[in-house]
């Protein structure tokens, strides 16, 4: 047996593949059964069954419905924190969002891509990181390795490929600052969020 790239494999390299393989058959399995479970029009049972996947957020956080995830074990979501409906969050990489954080809907953050200057065309990870009284407006796209710093906030349909600095307002594709945001010692709570949604 070969692998993708024409390497022979030994038996133990074969064995490892299909445990690899079986494992990943096991997590699709289950990011399906999360994509169901986003569709249930109460928050407190999608809360239950995300934080049961490995999602670590508190109970006064809300990811509204339709969100669908790769690998939700490495995402991590601070308190009072809204993410907007039809979200995708990718946890290949750890993703990290912090406290009074309000994602509009149908933002996807990326934190895996691919190398298309590899000759295997191989995975490049990078974790992102989203600081507190972050706003991202909706349809924004961020990349992996991007870290965006407290206050600061993306124009709706941005795509985010570098770092953002603390309080700069950014948008465009790709994304590229703005202006300045004037508060700048936020201390305002989210509220609560739609109910059914």
């Amino acid at each position: 047996m070969k692998d993708r790239t024409g390497k022979n494999l030994n038996s133990q390299e074969i064995f490892q593949k299909i445990i690899n393989r079986f494992k990943t058959i096991c997590l699709e399995f289950w990011l399906m059964i999360l994509r169901f479970v986003g569709f249930i029009p109460i928050h407190t049972i999608r809360k239950i069954f995300y934080i049961a996947s490995g999602i670590d957020m508190p109970f006064n956080s809300t990811i509204h419905i339709g969100a669908n995830f790769f690998n939700p074990s490495n995402i991590k979501i601070g308190h009072d924190t809204i993410i907007g409906d039809h979200c995708f969050m990718d946890g290949r990489a750890k993703l990290t969002i912090g406290n009074h954080v309000g994602i509009a809907s149908q933002v996807l953050i990326y934190n895996d891509e691919h190398n298309i200057h590899s000759d295997n065309y191989e995975n490049s990870f990078g974790p992102v990181e989203i600081g507190d009284y972050v706003f991202i407006g909706p349809r924004s796209i961020i990349l992996p390795g991007v870290k965006i710093g407290k206050g600061a906030v993306i124009a709706a349909g941005a795509v985010v490929t570098k770092n953002i600095p603390e309080f700069e307002i950014w948008g465009g594709i790709p994304a590229q600052k703005i202006s300045d945001r004037k508060n700048k010692n936020p201390n305002y709570k989210l509220g609560r969020p739609m109910c059914f949604q």
